[in-house]
């Protein structure tokens, strides 16, 4: 079952449950999915965005609300912020396993050595190779720090 499907049942299954948090979460996905649709519909694609397209843009949601997060934090507003966290761990039901600190770093090694990549101007080209191969399974934020790091030394 693809991605979109996944997210269709489980909307259906919310509503029958009426888990009010749940169907607020899921109908803003299922919004932000369709939007992406028309964004991205044209002549060679009529089937709209696919699962890697959707698990950007799921990976971009729960960016936006750690944003909002941090927001609500200065402003001392803890009933919002466990609004924002709640989404974020329905959001996270959809996203594959994250890789931890140490298989990132592994990894940036790897990608580094493979592709002889050894200077702060190569970064750009190591985050676009990370990104094609693990979408949606690395944490870009930690790649960019770990990255950093290295090529600077």
């Amino acid at each position: 079952m693809n991605l979109r499907n996944k997210i269709e049942e489980d909307y259906k299954k919310s509503i029958k449950d009426k888990d009010q948090n749940r169907i607020n979460t899921l109908r803003l996905i299922k919004s932000a999915i369709k939007d992406k649709d028309i964004a991205s519909r044209s002549e060679n694609n009529r089937d709209g965005i696919n699962d890697k397209e959707i698990l950007i843009m799921l990976i971009s949601l729960i960016k936006q609300r750690k944003d909002s997060i941090e927001q609500f934090q200065k402003a001392n507003r803890n009933d919002l912020i466990q609004n924002e966290q709640s989404e974020i761990d329905i959001i996270n039901i959809y996203l594959p396993t994250q890789k931890s600190e140490g298989e990132t770093e592994n990894i940036v090694n790897k990608l580094m050595k493979i592709n002889n990549i050894n200077s702060l101007k190569d970064m750009g080209k190591l985050m676009g190779l990370i990104k094609a191969q693990y979408s949606g399974e690395i944490d870009m934020a930690l790649v960019g720090k770990i990255a950093k790091s290295k090529l600077a030394n």
